[in-house]
C-alpha cells in the first residue's frame, strides 16, 4: 500500500467530505491504484474531471499511483487556456446530445425546448442510461455520482440544481450551451422534430385565447402536438441572448 497527497478545485470539492475540502489530505491508495480508482474512491465521478496533474505533470486517468505522489484534480477551464496540458478525454461529443436519469425529467423537457436532443424515460435503468450513452454517444444527465463513476461514461454532468430551471442554467453554464441552442426545434413532449406550421392548418385545434394572441406555430412530426412560443419562453430566451 501507498500513500498520496490529493488536492481536489473548485467545484470537485462538492463531493469530497467536508473535512478534505479546499486542503491537501493525504490517504492510503490500494495497491496498483490508478488515478482514477483513487479519484472516484473519494467521491468525485471522473466525468467531472477535466485535468489531473501528478507531480506537476499531467496525466491521463489509468496512470498508477506511487508513494509520496502529488495529485492535483480540476474540472472544466474557462479562465485559461490548457490545451497544452493533457485533457482526460481525448475530445468533445461531436453532437450535443443528452440522455437524462429519471430525477431529471423536467430538465430534459426544458432542454428539449432550447433545441437539444434529450432522451428521457422515467423507466430507465442506469445499466439502459450507460448503454444508451455508449451506443449513441450521449452526454449523462444526472444527481447520481455511482452512475458517472461507470467506466463506459465518457462524457456526463452531475448536475447540482435541484429546480428545473436552476439545472437549466447550470448545464447551459458548465456545458456553454447558448451558442449551439435552436428554441422550438426539438418537441418538449417527446423528442421529434419540430417543423412551422401555418395557423390555418392547426388553428382549430387551439384554446381561443391562442388562437387570438398567437400566429406563429410549430407541430411535432412524430407525435403531431402544437406548440407556440407563450410566456414560459422568456426566461428561456434570456439564456440563448446573454452575453457570452
Amino acid at each position: 500500500m501507498v500513500t498520496a497527497t490529493f488536492r481536489f478545485y473548485e467545484e470537485l470539492n462538492d463531493f469530497l467530505a467536508p473535512g478534505r475540502r479546499r486542503r491537501e489530505f493525504t490517504v492510503p491508495c490500494a495497491r496498483a491504484a490508478t488515478t482514477k480508482h483513487m479519484i472516484e474512491a473519494l467521491g468525485v465521478p471522473h466525468t467531472e474531471v477535466e485535468l489531473i496533474l501528478l507531480n506537476g505533470a499531467s496525466v491521463g486517468f489509468d496512470t498508477l499511483l506511487r508513494e509520496g505522489d502529488r495529485v492535483a484534480v480540476y474540472p472544466k477551464f474557462e479562465a485559461f487556456d490548457i490545451t497544452p496540458l493533457l485533457r482526460v478525454r481525448e475530445q468533445p461529443l461531436r453532437d450535443t446530445r443528452f440522455v437524462a436519469d429519471t430525477h431529471l425529467g423536467s430538465l430534459a423537457r426544458l432542454l428539449r425546448m432550447m433545441g437539444f436532443d434529450t432522451l428521457y424515460d422515467s423507466g430507465f435503468a442506469d445499466d439502459e442510461i450507460e448503454r444508451i450513452a455508449a451506443e449513441q454517444a450521449r452526454i449523462v444527465l444526472t444527481r447520481d455520482r455511482d452512475l458517472l463513476k461507470r467506466r463506459s461514461i465518457t462524457h456526463g454532468c452531475y448536475v447540482h440544481a435541484l429546480r428545473p430551471q436552476q439545472q437549466l442554467r447550470e448545464v447551459f453554464e458548465r456545458l456553454q450551451l447558448a451558442r449551439s441552442a435552436r428554441p422550438v426545434t426539438v418537441c418538449p413532449a417527446c423528442n421529434g422534430a419540430l417543423h412551422a406550421v401555418e395557423k390555418s392548418r392547426v388553428e382549430q385545434r387551439l384554446p381561443p385565447r391562442v388562437r387570438e394572441q398567437f400566429d406563429r406555430f410549430s407541430a411535432c412530426e412524430a407525435c403531431g402536438r402544437v406548440f407556440w412560443e407563450g410566456e414560459h419562453w422568456q426566461p428561456l430566451r434570456a439564456l440563448v441572448d446573454a452575453p457570452t
